[in-house]
This record gives structure tokens, sequence and C-alpha cells, in this order.
């Protein structure tokens, strides 16, 4: 799913530029009949255009004086073609070439660098094929509702579990609203069905409504991605892990928990982190389980350089089933 998505982009910019081309003949066949004239000076403005650029490696008496002269015959040309257009209803730039993205001329790169347009396409693909497309029009903060979430207090947590996500939702949106200036990373982690991937596709959707290119990836499916970056040297799928703007990583723990996941998972999150990307990682597991299950540089990383977030309770998917059940 996620490998090819360079090409298609690609794909994308050389569609925008045969449209523009197209859409410029369009406008000076228009021209052409309406007014002929516009397309004779555009003419005589080509040819002291390409005179200009012969006669600057000529030698000329009065070169200087010459190609001042050139000069100013095509700034009249140009102001003359300007008010003919703006004299009878057209903008200025009616026959010249529209670019949707003016920084990279609808190519994607500035130079060997990607434009910002480029990122955009990049969201809007991976979004656009993504299971997350179809998942977030559910999941999202517009359907979230502290109801499913007890008030009830125990001997066991401070607060109710209705308090509790009342506070971290809090937290969260503080984290999406400060996206673009923050550093933090953010663990969930706790009791099966507390909220904790449902409040994670709130975010994710949040965040790519904005335009930032979020990956989501099961744990799972995180080492299978990791697995095919060092045996098959997929570079595409390496820069999206790796660079795009929040990792999510859902159900750490369900993955198959060997040598090499431990490996792999401590060199993404160790990275990810000195390069400040950043990532959202929810569990099932308690702190003590993390500890048991996985490495003392793994959990030293998670611990100490994530905001942690302990979700408890009641299972509300049962409850937000049985109220749509109650619904129909």
């Amino acid at each position: 799913m996620i490998k090819g998505y360079q090409s298609q982009i690609l794909k994308i910019y050389e569609t925008i530029r045969e449209q523009e081309q197209n859409a410029l003949k369009e406008r000076k066949n228009e021209i052409k009949g309406k007014l002929p004239n516009v397309l004779n000076i555009e003419k005589e403005i080509s040819k002291f255009s390409i005179e200009l650029a012969i006669s600057s490696f000529k030698s000329i008496k009065n070169r200087d004086e010459y190609l001042k002269k050139l000069r100013e015959k095509i700034t009249d040309l140009r102001v003359t073609k300007s008010e003919l257009l703006v004299s009878n209803g057209y903008a200025m730039d009616y026959l010249s070439l529209h670019y949707r993205c003016q920084k990279c001329k609808d190519t994607g790169f500035i130079g060997n660098n990607r434009c910002t347009c480029y990122k955009k396409k990049l969201v809007y693909l991976y979004y656009k094929n993504s299971e997350l497309n179809t998942i977030l029009e559910e999941d999202n903060f517009n359907n979230f509702s502290y109801e499913c979430f007890s008030t009830k207090t125990s001997e066991r947590y401070p607060k109710s579990p209705r308090k509790n996500i009342e506070s971290i939702v809090k937290h969260c949106l503080y984290f999406i609203e400060t996206f673009s200036s923050n550093n933090d990373n953010i663990l969930f982690y706790g009791d099966p069905g507390s909220g904790k991937t449902f409040l994670t596709h709130c975010i994710a959707k949040e965040l790519l409504d904005r335009g930032y290119l979020v990956i989501y990836r099961t744990a799972e499916d995180l080492i299978k991605d990791l697995r095919k970056i060092r045996l098959e040297h997929d570079y595409e799928l390496e820069n999206l892990l790796f660079d795009c703007d929040l990792l999510i990583i859902d159900d750490l723990g369900t993955e198959q928990i060997n040598n090499f996941s431990k490996t792999e998972l401590f060199n993404l999150i160790n990275k990810k982190l000195l390069n400040k990307n950043k990532m959202l990682v929810s569990t099932n597991y308690s702190l003590d389980e993390l500890l048991k299950t996985y490495t003392d540089r793994i959990t030293s990383r998670l611990l100490g350089n994530f905001n942690l977030y302990h979700f408890y309770g009641e299972d509300i998917r049962i409850k937000m089933n049985l109220n749509k059940m109650k619904s129909l």
C-alpha cells in the first residue's frame, strides 16, 4: 500500500502540467479570435527577447545603448499587451502559464528538495489509500462522548474513568494545537477497550486534516515493515516511517516479540527521538509488563521520553455498541 507513492505523485504533477498547458492553449485560441493583435504583440516581444539574448554576446558598437533600447521596446510592448487585455476584461496574466504552486512551478521540487506541496499530495494519497480513510469517518472528535466513561471512583484509582479521560483529552487537544512547535511524544497504556485506539484515531484525523503526514501502523504491521526495509532495502517505506510528522504505533505488544523485533523497534524509536520526529504509542500492557517484555533500552525511552497517559475502566466498546443498538 505504501510503496509506489513517489511515482504516483510525480504522475500527478505531470498531469497538472499537461492540464495547465492545455488551458493556456485554450486561452490563446480565445484571444486569437477576439483580440488577435495581442498575439501579434506577443510575437514581437518574443522576437525582441531573442534578439536581446543574442546581442548580449555580440560585439556591437554602442552595445549598452542598443541593449537598453531593446529592453525599453520589450517593456513598452508588454505594457501595451497588458492594457489591451485589461481593457477587454481579461487578467494581465491571462496568456501566462498558471502554476498551482509558484514555488516549485508544479514540479514538486525546489532544487533537490521536495516542495511543501509535495508533502500535501503525499498526505492525500496515504490518507485516501489507507484503512484510516474509512475508520476516521466514525472515529473522530465529532463522535467522541464522555457518556461512555463511568463516573464511579474506586480505591484503585484517585479519579473516575470519566475525569481521567477528560484530563487526557485536554492534553491531547493541546498536543494537536501546538503540534508544529512541541517536541512531545505520547504513550497510551492500560486496560483494553478503555478508549486508547479511538482517541488515537481522533488525533490522527485532526492532524491529517491539517496537512500533517500521519502514518498509522499496528505494532504487528510495523515489524513487518521494518523487516521489509531491512531485507528488501525499501527506502521509500523507510522514509515514510522515519520522516513522517507523526508515527502512530497501535497495540504495542501484539507483535511477534523476538530479538529482531526488539532491535529494530529500538532503532526506530531511538532514531526518531534523535531527529525529533514525533510518535504516539498505545499498548494494553501495564508499565510493569512493558518493563518485563522489552529491553531496558526500549523501555527507558518509552518511559523517559514520552508523556504517559493511563487509561482504565470498563470496556467502552461494549457500551458504545449497546448505545447504537438502543438508538435503532
